[in-house]
């Protein structure tokens, strides 16, 4: 059987290495189009902030490691996927055959629809590459603004304080993290960053960045004012790598529509990681969840399936935690609530400790937190295996903190009502 993998990331990686120890005879051909070994871009802030050289970016250490599985690897970029001819179509020339094919192409910066995006001193924070040209720029004092301050942004806004920057951040949302925190938790992580001598901006709108008399950079924003500026970075969000995709019969909506063995709509074809939009049957809807942990699950489940042993996952991991200049956050499932449903909430600005719960019937489904984490283990069990909670919701509602015991008490009577079936 002959295995092609589009894409080394995280998802690419695992995926060979799950095949090859299932299939020790198959042949895996791992695909990618960067001229670095694989690496994770989720390590590249601490390439950015000093902790780490670039070798530690690198998903493997030893250098024959993939030789050594027997994993060949091929500098290039997929073009399109003839799947009536079983072959992917290659940028540099010519097409590599497939039994078995991956799609696990990741995802990539969306670009900024502002005029002077392409300015010298504009740059994206996705690759070794743009970290290299970041690096150079980001010096003590240097005056920076980042647009963005979603889940990526705040990590890069860590790492660019860490060098000792003149950092202002614009977003256009009216809170920090606009598409993991409600408003109350974006809130106070917008206050805590301010704290930290970091000039944010919310509902605010760059209109245009240009060149002063000086020749530096000046952002112009929806508020009139202008910000002046050494190096501007773009972290407005990513989106799937699939536009390659077109006319292939591969069915696709943000992401590569997969079912919850990860099989998309072509036999032979699984998806993992940031390009995929698997079903989850929790939520009883597709969804693209570009975070690690996920891409690592999605990828064995992937290989498994491609050799033939059947497995499906149970939900797409739907969770975000995220450490702003040593503020803890986090949101778990349905976050921003459900039609119909009830909340309880509880907010202490004065130790940073914030916590909203989000109920569907008298089932925990989504959670934000800040300043909280000894509870992140309650909530991701609570929420994934919706667990009825019967007189507990009552009990949550008027003490959202009381989460521990309602999961203990809940758990036992699961148990419970379990054996009384058997």
């Amino acid at each position: 059987m002959k295995h092609v993998i589009l894409g080394n990331g995280p998802a690419g990686v695992i995926a060979a290495e799950a095949i090859r120890k299932h299939a020790p005879a198959d042949e895996i051909v791992l695909v990618g189009d960067e001229p670095e070994p694989p690496y994770s871009r989720m390590a590249i802030p601490y390439l950015l902030s000093g902790s780490i050289a670039e070798p530690g970016t690198y998903l493997r250490k030893g250098a024959a490691h993939f030789e050594r599985l027997r994993i060949r690897q091929l500098a290039d970029r997929a073009r399109a996927v003839n799947t009536a001819a079983r072959k992917v179509v290659l940028e540099k020339g010519g097409d590599l055959a497939y039994e078995r094919l991956l799609i696990a192409t990741g995802s990539h910066p969306a670009r900024l629809p502002t005029p002077g995006a392409d300015l010298a001193g504009v740059h994206s924070c996705w690759t070794l590459a743009d970290a290299r040209r970041i690096m150079e720029l980001a010096r003590p004092s240097a005056r920076v603004v980042q647009i963005g301050a979603g889940f990526i942004g705040c990590i890069i806004l860590e790492a660019l304080a860490s060098r000792g920057v003149s950092l202002s951040v614009v977003e256009m949302g009216d809170r920090m993290v606009p598409r993991m925190m409600g408003q109350g938790a974006g809130g106070m992580i917008k206050r805590w960053v301010e704290s930290k001598g970091i000039k944010v901006y919310t509902s605010t709108r760059v209109e245009a960045i240009e060149h002063d008399a000086s020749g530096a950079l000046a952002v112009r924003l929806s508020n009139g004012e202008r910000v002046l500026a050494d190096l501007v970075i773009s972290a407005t969000g990513v989106k799937p790598n699939v536009e390659f995709l077109a006319g292939s019969g591969i069915e696709c909506s943000h992401g590569v529509l997969a079912d919850a063995r990860l099989r998309t709509s072509v036999e032979g074809i699984y998806t993992a990681g940031d390009c995929a939009e698997a079903f989850d049957a929790v939520l009883g809807r597709h969804v693209v969840s570009a975070i690690q942990p996920n891409a690592a699950d999605q990828a064995h489940c992937a290989a498994l399936n491609m050799v033939g042993r059947s497995f499906a996952l149970q939900c797409v991991t739907q969770i975000n935690v995220l450490d702003t200049l040593g503020l803890i956050s986090s949101s778990f499932g349905n976050w921003e609530g459900v039609a119909g449903g009830d909340h309880a909430e509880r907010q202490d600005d004065v130790n940073h400790r914030f916590i909203r719960l989000e109920f569907d019937g008298d089932r925990l489904v989504g959670a934000n937190t800040i300043g909280l984490t000894e509870h992140l283990g309650v909530l991701r069990g609570l929420i994934q295996s919706r667990v009825a909670l019967g007189p507990w919701k009552r009990q949550l509602m008027a003490d959202p903190m009381a989460l521990s015991e309602a999961y203990l008490a809940s758990a036992q009577a699961q148990s419970n009502w379990g054996r009384k079936a058997a």
